[in-house]
């Protein structure tokens, strides 16, 4: 909405299609080379057996049930018109190209899927499936969506990620150059990250051909090694205070054009550790609009300054 400090993600589809547009959720059951042994076994610092998604591929919902099943309650709940694809859960270009394009496939064959956005890993896109995806999106809209976390190496060696910055780099400039946008995941609150480094990622991400940002608190799940690190003192989570101006400074050094598709995390409540705050979405967004509108804060303020 316009008056909001920042470019949001609704405002973005609804210019480009018209309507309400929802992302549903989809879990397409793949993995990722961090847990299948090809770089590690433990995955990410914060990552569960779950992958940040649903579970509905071990319950054996297909694609085709989970979009159904979805599609029910958002136009519901939301009066969506029109949904995307989102295929979140583990690394989603980590199979062979032909189970991809399968998977694709099913997804776009509802008519009410105008396009995909697909959560995958820098590390794990192949020039095939780059090719696939520029021509899918002759059609509809495709995006890609590359975990960065931090623009610190050190920091993702820390975090046990598995890849460097230049791997992102790599796939931002071959996606690029097929024409499709890119969303980039980071992370605040990382251990051993201050302010200052974490503002480095926010100047890294201004300083690239990036269309998106999404903007991640570290929560503590159960079931991963920071659970392990906070229950000994290893791991301290950031406040809310903490969080919200740290995140309205990132803002403001964004370029005012790119797109802010999240703000918050959405941590399954069975599954939260700490910070509880972070269970709390409508208060914290709340808490950065409020901060942002006490100190003049929008984003690409400081853009020039970066």
């Amino acid at each position: 909405m316009a008056s909001k400090p920042y470019r949001d993600y609704n405002s973005y589809l609804r210019e480009l299609f018209g309507c309400r547009v929802q992302k549903i959720t989809l879990d397409a059951g793949l993995t990722c080379p961090n847990r299948d042994g090809t770089l590690g076994t433990g995955g990410c610092i914060y990552c569960n057996e779950r992958g940040s998604g649903t579970g509905a591929a071990q319950q054996s919902k297909s694609i085709t049930e989970q979009l159904a099943n979805a599609k029910a309650y958002l136009k519901r709940r939301y009066k969506a018109i029109k949904f995307l694809g989102y295929f979140q859960s583990f690394t989603n270009t980590y199979a062979p190209l032909p189970r991809l394009r399968s998977l694709y496939a099913e997804a776009l064959s509802d008519p009410d899927v105008v396009g995909l956005t697909i959560g995958t890993r820098p590390d794990c896109v192949s020039e095939e499936v780059l090719d696939h995806l520029q021509e899918l999106s002759q059609q509809r809209l495709i995006w890609l969506e590359y975990g960065l976390q931090s623009a610190n190496d050190d920091t993702l060696s820390r975090i046990h990620r598995g890849h460097d910055v230049a791997a992102f780099e790599s796939a931002l400039r071959r996606t690029r150059e097929r024409g499709i946008p890119v969303c980039a995941h980071v992370i605040l609150g990382l251990p051993g990250e201050d302010r200052e480094l974490m503002l480095n990622t926010a100047r890294f991400v201004a300083n690239h051909d990036i269309q998106s940002v999404k903007i991640h608190l570290l929560y503590v799940v159960r079931g991963t090694p920071l659970e392990s690190w906070y229950e000994q003192g290893q791991y301290q989570c950031l406040s809310r205070e903490e969080y919200v101006s740290m995140a309205a400074e990132f803002l403001t050094l964004l370029p005012p054009h790119v797109i802010i598709q999240r703000l918050t995390g959405d941590p399954h409540p069975e599954e939260l550790v700490a910070p509880s705050w972070a269970l709390e979405k409508s208060e914290n967004l709340r808490a950065l609009h409020a901060y942002m509108e006490k100190y003049g804060l929008y984003q690409g303020k400081d853009h020039a300054l970066r």
